[in-house]
């Protein structure tokens, strides 16, 4: 839990504005009226509040549900148990993620307002419920990224383990998860644009009912290719880096804490 809690408030509080900037890319008003360069912190303070538990419940569950899968000496179940501990892990951390993102996400896009006054505006116009609008595509992204992300950070750390001798060290870790991320990150750029769109539509439009399928088609329509992957530069700029500092950080921190 302390792990994975120092970790997500680490690498979503230093990469914050590029965060901003591929959110303003994706939005349906595009990234000037969207605020530009102005505000770049705004909406930091609903990711300050959900960082830790966020990434904590996520650890949580991929750790434990590691332990109870098969893996270790049959090696060609690895793959598979670390997909399946990942994607439990996004279900559960989606939990805590999607109010704390639908907050920042428009708070991004709307620099004047306030992080509180957006969040009072939903709860008044949308209830309980507009918070978590964009779980089910939110999950829909997670889960195909950790299935590429994870694995692939677990066999780049074997492999490396392997080549030298030992046990790799936290850098290296590190090393590998911007390579993870960042693949990852450039593969599923679609899932977010269209988990984008529907956390920022208005309220009745058909993007608010939250159906991916048919915010993928909207978006191919009007913008085709570069639509899908709008943002994709920062996204994997901002995962790569964040794949450096959260699973350096994680290992890190648990080496230093066990």
């Amino acid at each position: 839990l302390k792990a994975g809690g120092v970790a997500g408030v680490f690498v979503d509080l230093i990469l914050f504005p590029l965060d901003t900037v591929k959110t303003r890319l994706q939005s349906p008003q595009g990234f000037r009226k969207a605020g530009g360069f102005r505000g770049i912190y705004a909406g930091v303070p609903s990711t300050a509040i959900g960082s830790f538990p966020n990434a904590a419940a996520f650890f949580i569950t991929y750790e434990n549900v590691k332990s109870v899968l098969p893996h270790g000496s049959s090696s060609y179940l690895s793959p598979v148990t670390h997909m399946v501990a990942a994607s439990l892990g996004e279900v559960v951390a989606c939990l805590i993620r999607v109010p704390s993102e639908v907050v920042k996400q428009r708070a991004q896009v709307s620099p004047s307002s306030s992080t509180l006054r957006i969040l009072s505006h939903t709860l008044y116009h949308e209830g309980i419920q507009g918070l978590y609008r964009g779980y089910k595509s939110t999950v829909l992204r997670e889960i195909p990224f950790s299935l590429v992300q994870f694995p692939l950070w677990e066999s780049l750390k074997d492999l490396w383990s392997w080549k030298q001798g030992h046990v790799v060290d936290s850098w290296q870790s590190a090393v590998c998860g911007a390579f993870a991320g960042g693949f990852a990150a450039a593969v599923t750029t679609p899932l977010d644009v269209a988990k984008t769109r529907i956390m920022l539509a208005k309220a009745g439009s058909s993007n608010a009912r939250g159906n991916v399928l048919a915010a993928l088609g909207d978006i191919w329509r009007t913008q085709g290719l570069s639509g899908l992957f709008a943002g994709v530069v920062p996204r994997m700029a901002a995962i790569s880096l964040g794949g450096f500092i959260f699973l350096g950080t994680y290992e890190k921190t648990r080496q230093l804490l066990l």
